[in-house]
């Protein structure tokens, strides 16, 4: 077979992918693919991502950790948003999480739908990843979550390192994939310098959480694979 590699720059351009069947990778490395790779890490048991904070209310009181963050900030009355450091071994392994947030459980959704396989990606996963996709006999399509609908640099950065460590495998990739790779060659030695011209970076630089920044962009801090099995994310085995 020959494989495929797309990077859609946006939820909104989805319609626009044939993925019945590809693997598709959601990208939101500010910060929710990155906490949820670290939440599954760290032993979480599953995470169950909601489209709406009112979806969040409908597991309240039945023993699972209710997440909700939006425009970067928690939800008001809710356990946490979707920093990272709240995705710790002490607070969540054993556990399910219930999470929704602006950008990231939204692309989360809309792949269900229609991919033969949703599978989470970070930085902070990356070769792992990769070794993965390239086992896989399948087209691959890297969804950046981006922020409102709209093309973001971090999310477009990552699937930019994922074509540069995988495009000698796969046969054709798309202009896209082309663009996100020369991104990703310009900025791979100095992310945090690149990404701080980013809107979401000023956005984040303004709820004080520079240290949430960083640590989304450490590489292959984690060994875990989280992908979508019926409505929860769970290890990948």
């Amino acid at each position: 077979m020959q494989r495929k590699i797309e990077v859609c720059l946006t939820p909104a351009l989805l319609d626009l992918y044939a993925i019945e069947e590809s693997i598709v990778v959601v990208i939101d490395i500010l910060r929710a693919t990155s906490s949820m790779v670290y939440g599954i890490d760290n032993g979480a048991e599953a995470i169950i991502p909601v489209a709406q904070v009112e979806d969040c209310l409908n597991f309240s009181g039945k023993g699972y950790l209710l997440a909700a963050e939006r425009n970067g900030e928690v939800v008001e009355g809710y356990d946490f948003g979707n920093s990272p450091f709240s995705y710790t071994k002490e607070k969540v392994a054993g556990k399910t999480i219930v999470l929704t947030t602006t950008n990231g459980t939204k692309a989360l959704h809309l792949a269900r739908a229609r991919a033969s396989k949703v599978v989470i990606g970070s930085f902070l996963n990356l070769e792992v990843l990769c070794t993965w996709l390239k086992a896989q006999d399948k087209n691959v399509l890297l969804l950046c979550a981006g922020w409102k609908d709209q093309f973001n640099l971090e999310d477009t950065l990552f699937a930019g390192a994922v074509v540069h460590q995988l495009k000698a495998n796969f046969d054709h990739f798309d202009d896209s994939s082309v663009a996100a790779e020369d991104l990703y060659i310009l900025a791979k030695e100095d992310l945090r310098q690149y990404i701080a011209k980013s809107s979401h970076s000023h956005r984040l630089a303004a709820l004080n959480i520079e240290e949430d920044v960083k640590f989304c962009l450490q590489l292959d801090l984690c060994k875990a694979i989280p992908v979508l099995e019926g409505e929860r994310l769970v290890l990948l085995k």
